[in-house]
């Protein structure tokens, strides 16, 4: 591709686009570690957006500036980190690799037009990054791998290289590979112009390869010349190319381009940052910077998610235009205690100025406890963040990225559209967190500011749930995994100054009568004026799981007079929410009111609760009571290659297989029904059997008997508590 050289800018002013055609927004991909965040850096500076590249082990760099980020050295949140290269605007949206943060990677390809994945030569491909490119590839998200650590000894470019194409497919071929020099890694070798690009001075120069590489240059060149005809719309071009003709690589580069932005060809590149014990000159950032301006789509192309308007109806047919109706959507909220909520927005259409009023439309989620609303808000000023720094800007147009401040009702998935005509934009699938984690405060002090802390956290995070549990007493966050929950509890401590502990998660268990049973209740009181007098006698016996509850009155002559029978109803009912055992709830029973006396002075509806209740607890001394525990269904979708360990696993965990499906790509789903007892923490489970490509989804089923040997120790636990 043709050098446009990058033209370095002023870090203390926002960059700005002069058009959606030069607007290039691209998301980072890749496994924890792969160095994505360090490209950013080696990026900034090679366009003069920052004087000088961060490092992650310093906590200096761009992205990561959060401080449990710096801390971790690793990213969690989506960071957005904007530049000029020539007259295109790049906004590269650094998104976290860990599992448990794929809420913002997820936000952050909903952001983007193109995907880069970053894939480290010294580790490879993992099931995480396998699994993101099979997502971009079902919203036809354009894509390209870069390579990197190429310099490192264990680094093993071609076998990345075999790699990529074994797990993303056809399309997935190398522009350049590296080149060695005397003393370690000289450069790149270019496949199409078949010069080597040497950064061993420091600055990019043009030669001729080393005679060794002629034979690698001729076998590689040809194998891109042929993907890239394949991809081609001259229909001509393949037959000219096999008769021997020699093709333009001016043809060739634009076919390339136009392949590259509809999505259907994912060029290789290689790069070398050097750092720590692996000094050396930055190689390959112009060629990956050419790339993006060049070949990646820019908005207009791309296209924008499906839109509605709020009040129903059919879809709206909307184009990446500044002088469109507005509809914008908040890819990522932040909550500061001092600088309030900033939302990272992408324009889709139309322009966006600030202290204007817009409409905010809900997302639908209020299962996590997200409000739903559809409220007007004036926004605040507009920013071009780079990392923690906010660099005003005057507006911004359909196709860009831009900070909004002071959208205080505004949350994560959130459409902002024209008051006069308010819409709402189709959300991104969030998955569901599936890990539960019980918490408390540690203090009184604590407690009165944990409820808005949680409700801040609620706002920025949408794979985050919150539970209050009235049954079990507990407040439980749900969420993605084990660092997700660290970083939630640690943010709680640094940025609101509450300080929570983890408690055991008590599952919500049932108890059942194990047979039928008589009961007598009792309640006779007499102490000056009126006293209560109430007495029944029932029999209970249980009924099938799932059955509920059903009380019947076989009561004759009037012994237990009409108007007290709801009564004695009500305290039997009073006493299953209560428990007759452990404390849990009594379901699954048939009573049957047959005999009573009642007095026609101290008689009362309190007088025949007391009754019903005591009359309850009385049966169930005369039996064993049964503790349910519920069971769910578990359906689990995994690669062929771990079938038999997760379903090894989920008989281990009393769990009943009932059977599996073949899915495309090489998976299996395996559907089960495994005890909520057992499956507490299957989210990490899952994740370490399966090397991180397993995911499952739960429902409830039904209660069924806990086994004896487990009955008593939950029993204990439950009075502990």
């Amino acid at each position: 591709m043709a050098d446009k050289g990058g033209h370095p800018g002023a870090p203390g002013r926002a960059p700005e686009a002069g058009g959606c055609d030069k607007v290039r927004n691209v998301a980072l991909v890749g496994h924890s570690g792969a160095g994505k965040t360090t490209l950013v850096e080696a990026m900034l500076a090679a366009t003069g957006a920052v004087q000088r590249a961060g490092r992650v082990e310093d906590g200096t760099t761009v992205s990561d500036f959060d401080e449990v980020e710096m801390r971790q050295q690793r990213s969690v949140n989506l960071a957005l980190a904007p530049f000029m290269y020539g007259d295109t605007k790049i906004n590269l949206i650094d998104t976290p690799g860990y599992a448990d943060f794929v809420g913002d990677l997820r936000a952050g390809l909903r952001a983007a037009d193109a995907a880069l994945f970053v894939i480290s030569a010294v580790d490879g491909i993992d099931g995480l990054t396998r699994m993101l490119w099979e997502e971009c590839a079902a919203v036809q998200l354009p894509r390209a791998v870069v390579i990197t650590k190429i310099d490192q000894q264990r680094g093993d470019f071609d076998d990345v290289v075999l790699s990529c194409q074994d797990a993303f497919g056809e399309g997935v071929l190398p522009l350049y590979f590296p080149a060695a020099g005397g003393d370690g890694l000289k450069g790149l070798i270019g496949l199409l112009t078949q010069r080597c690009l040497d950064y061993s001075t420091g600055e990019r120069t043009e030669c001729m390869p080393d005679p060794r590489y002629l034979e690698q240059i001729g076998e590689q060149r040809a194998s891109l010349i042929e993907g890239i005809i394949q991809e081609s719309e001259d229909e001509t071009l393949m037959d000219r190319y096999l008769s021997g003709e020699e093709i333009d690589v001016k043809a060739l580069v634009e076919d390339l381009e136009t392949a590259v932005a509809r999505g259907s060809f994912y060029p290789v590149l290689a790069t070398s940052v050097p750092h720590g014990d692996h000094p050396g000159p930055v190689i390959g950032m112009l060629e990956l910077l050419e790339l993006i301006a060049q070949a990646f789509p820019s908005p207009l192309e791309h296209g924008i998610p499906p839109v509605t308007p709020v009040k129903g109806g059919p879809p709206r047919e909307l184009g990446c235009d500044p002088a469109g109706p507005l509809v914008a959507e908040v890819v990522k909220t932040t909550s500061d205690p001092y600088v309030g909520r900033i939302s990272l927005v992408r324009v889709f259409s139309g322009t966006l100025h600030p202290d204007t009023v817009v409409h905010v439309s809900g997302h639908g989620m209020e299962d996590r406890g997200h409000e739903d609303h559809d409220v007007d808000e004036r926004v605040g000023a507009l920013t071009s963040p780079l990392g923690k720094t906010q660099r005003t800007a005057s507006s911004c147009a359909a196709g860009d990225i831009c900070a909004v401040a002071k959208l205080s009702r505004a949350e994560t998935g959130d459409t902002l559209s024209d008051p006069s005509s308010p819409m709402v934009m189709a959300p991104w699938t969030m998955p569901d967190p599936l890990l539960p984690v019980a918490i408390r405060a540690k203090s009184k002090a604590d407690e009165d500011k944990l409820s808005q802390a949680l409700a801040r956290l609620v706002a920025e995070d949408p794979t985050l749930r919150l539970e209050n549990n009235a049954e079990t007493r507990q407040l439980v966050l749900w969420c993605m995994g084990e660092a997700h929950a660290d970083v939630l509890i640690e943010r709680l401590r640094t940025r609101y100054s509450v300080e929570v502990e983890r408690v055991g998660l008590r599952v919500p268990l049932r108890e059942t009568f194990g047979g039928p049973a008589k009961g007598l209740g009792r309640h006779v009181k007499q102490s000056g004026g009126h006293g209560q007098y109430g007495i029944c006698h029932v029999d209970v016996e249980p009924l099938p799981s799932g059955e509920g509850f059903e009380f019947v009155d076989k009561i004759v002559g009037g012994v237990v007079p009409r108007q007290f029978i709801p009564s004695v109803e009500k305290g039997v009912r009073q006493q299953m929410r209560r428990g007759v055992s452990a404390g849990y709830p009594l379901v699954d029973i048939k009573v049957v009111l047959h005999d009573g006396k009642a007095h026609s002075v101290d008689s009362s509806d309190m007088a025949f609760q007391a009754a019903g209740a005591l009359a309850l607890k009385d049966a169930a001394g005369q039996v064993p009571i049964l503790l349910l525990e519920p069971v769910d269904e578990v359906a689990v979708l995994i690669a062929d290659e771990y079938v038999g360990a997760v379903m090894s696993d989920l008989t281990s965990r009393r769990g009943r297989v009932l059977g599996s499906e073949a899915v495309p790509g090489g998976r299996t789903m395996i559907k089960a029904e495994v005890p909520q007892l057992e499956i507490i923490r299957y989210a990490i489970d899952l994740r370490s059997l399966s090397q991180g490509t397993g995911s499952f989804n739960r429902a409830f089923l039904r209660y069924e008997p806990l086994p004896s040997h487990l009955a008593d120790k939950v029993a204990a636990d439950s009075k502990d508590t």
